[in-house]
């Protein structure tokens, strides 16, 4: 089982190792869908897909993973924060509210492609303004969704964690794993 990540985070290049998947990175620039509203699934599925299909077209012969990971509290969608004080905005946002992380992964190969979601939730703890900057100046955030990070210091800002703490990192490995071993039995299956 060997694939090309098409993504640049080391999260998701940690989690794959850890799994004990072989894989070598390729990028493409590839423009990102955004929105609001409750298409948060949607649009992550959309986002992998293009990812994976970037990658894919010059490698039609290797199966490609895409992935997006998305934070959405109600309808808004919380993005990677371009500054400070927009990560500062976003952490008092979610400062005692249950948000999800949706991760949607996309396997594509050729014609062939497997697309899927887990959503997570997540409960922050209710934050002062100092607690906030004491966290703003231990983890860099500004490519973080949401403007945190569960691995870095997580224990300070939440209080619980509903699913897969994996996806919330950038990849729910679990499922992960189910769907790399049904793809790779089909291929395999395959005359």
């Amino acid at each position: 089982m060997r694939i090309i990540l098409a993504s640049g985070s080391p999260r998701r290049r940690e989690l794959l190792e850890q799994m004990g998947v072989k894989f070598r990175v390729l990028t493409a620039e590839v423009e990102e869908e955004h929105g609001q509203g409750r298409a948060a699934r949607a649009i992550c599925r959309r986002n992998a897909l293009a990812k994976a299909f970037a990658v894919a077209k010059a490698n039609p012969k290797e199966t490609v993973l895409g992935a997006d990971t998305l934070v959405h509290l109600g309808d808004d969608l919380l993005g990677k924060p371009v500054s400070m004080s927009e990560a500062r905005l976003m952490l008092g946002r979610l400062s005692g509210q249950t948000h999800q992380v949706t991760t949607a992964c996309a396997l594509v190969q050729g014609e062939r492609r497997r697309v899927f979601s887990v959503t997570t939730r997540v409960r922050f703890r209710e934050l002062s303004a100092r607690q906030i900057n004491a966290y703003l100046k231990a983890v860099p955030v500004l490519d973080k969704a949401g403007a945190y990070a569960v691995q870095e210091k997580g224990e300070w800002i939440v209080e619980a964690v509903h699913g897969s703490l994996t996806n919330v990192v950038g990849l729910p490995v679990e499922r992960l794993g189910q769907e790399l071993r049904a793809w790779f039995d089909t291929a395999s299956a395959r005359p």
